[in-house]
């Protein structure tokens, strides 16, 4: 059998035979490379606690979601083989967070209101749209926009890119400076409103749409350029399905959004000075559009939410395991990880990666993040499952 932590495999080197959709010593695991395969605070200070490791500050990776950053005792205890790099915050873009009415209160940089409760309060939601009452094409023209160039968001990415790569020779995933050009959308005007835009004001979409693309783009290009050779995954997102069908028609995916995913994809290789792979996130229901994420030009799919309608691991490697690599769909988080025995847990760690992990193209991760309820026996349960059933021959 082989040992995942022989020198001859290192980290970096088992994630890209993997991605090449070959088979490395072991499955590849992500604890914390993403801000989508990540661990709430609650949990990893119990994580930490149960694995005999000190009382440390624990640093907020992402305060929306309320991830905690995973230090490097549990990322080397673990053997995790995917790191993470995101661009930071700029300073003054987002007010300090505010107590008033019983709940936290912050605005990010796009303007959108989030509240969180202080009593018993897990993360933040969203209760206020910027864009609500923005009706015409003057008006969206001059709504102040985040700046995707401040200076700010690059700090130290080179170097710890360097790091990461050539010294300590693991993987990582560059982070987006935003979520996905249409969740962005939605998440600005409303989701009700933005909704009802797609069918009565399309050119108020498309407009909306591109000036998000074009954020986009813009910062990739000066992060591309900063990193150089040394990138391998880059990350963008769109949620784009709920528990059991899809948030919008194939039809109206293919009008409004394929084309801008398209644009922003193909931008992103042409800028590339080596070969990167789009790590492209969506949660849900997602099957019916994964044809057209691969003809966007996605190569890696995260996650595999295996509690929703039509995504069924065996089924959906014999469909797509040729031109994707399933990212996350280790292990089900919304009954067994947090709810189900160990046994449990180690019984859907290993359906789900003899079912994603023949032949390679399967990094394993949780499907999303890691939620605050999840017991410190049953993360240890899915990586003492990971470990002895992701062996490969």
């Amino acid at each position: 059998m082989s040992d995942p932590t022989a020198s001859s495999w290192t980290r970096r080197r088992r994630v890209e035979v993997a991605l090449d959709h070959h088979e490395p010593d072991h499955v590849p695991f992500d604890l914390g490379g993403t801000i989508l395969t990540g661990i709430h605070h609650v949990a990893y200070r119990r994580l930490r606690q149960h694995l005999g490791l000190p009382e440390v500050p624990i640093e907020i990776e992402d305060p929306i979601q309320q991830l905690a950053q995973v230090h490097d005792d549990v990322k080397q205890r673990l053997e995790v083989d995917v790191y993470g790099i995101n661009p930071e915050a700029v300073p003054g873009s987002t007010p300090p967070e505010r107590t008033e009415d019983g709940y936290a209160k912050m605005q990010d940089e796009w303007g959108i209101e989030w509240w969180m409760p202080l009593e018993g309060g897990f993360y933040y939601d969203m209760r206020r749209h910027p864009l609500a009452e923005v009706n015409t094409l003057e008006e969206l023209k001059r709504f102040p926009f985040p700046d995707p160039l401040h200076p700010a968001r690059f700090e130290g990415m080179a170097r710890q890119a360097d790091a990461l790569m050539n010294r300590q020779q693991v993987a990582y995933v560059l982070g987006r400076n935003a979520p996905g050009i249409w969740e962005i959308a939605l998440w600005m005007r409303g989701f009700e409103q933005f909704f009802c835009d797609m069918v009565e004001n399309p050119a108020f979409v498309e407009a909306l749409m591109d000036i998000i693309c074009d954020i986009k783009m813009r910062y990739w290009a000066r992060a591309l350029e900063l990193l150089g050779p040394n990138v391998m995954m880059v990350s963008e997102a769109d949620d784009l399905a709920s528990q059991d069908r899809l948030l919008c028609s194939p039809a109206m995916y293919r009008k409004f959004i394929k084309p801008r995913h398209t644009r922003l994809f193909r931008f992103i290789k042409q800028h590339a000075r080596v070969p990167v792979r789009i790590f492209f996130h969506s949660c849900g229901a997602v099957a019916p559009l994964i044809p057209d994420l691969i003809e966007s030009g996605i190569e890696i799919l995260n996650p595999v939410q295996v509690s929703a309608a039509g995504m069924d691991t065996r089924e959906l490697k014999r469909r797509f395991g040729r031109d994707l690599t399933f990212y996350g769909g280790g292990v089900d988080t919304q009954r067994v990880l947090p709810h189900g025995t160990p046994q449990e847990v180690r019984d859907d760690v290993r359906r789900h990666i003899d079912d994603l992990a023949p032949g390679g193209g399967f990094v394993f991760n949780t499907v999303h993040n890691i939620q605050a309820d999840v017991p410190p026996e049953n993360l240890m349960a899915m990586w003492e499952a990971w470990r002895e059933f992701g062996r490969y021959a």
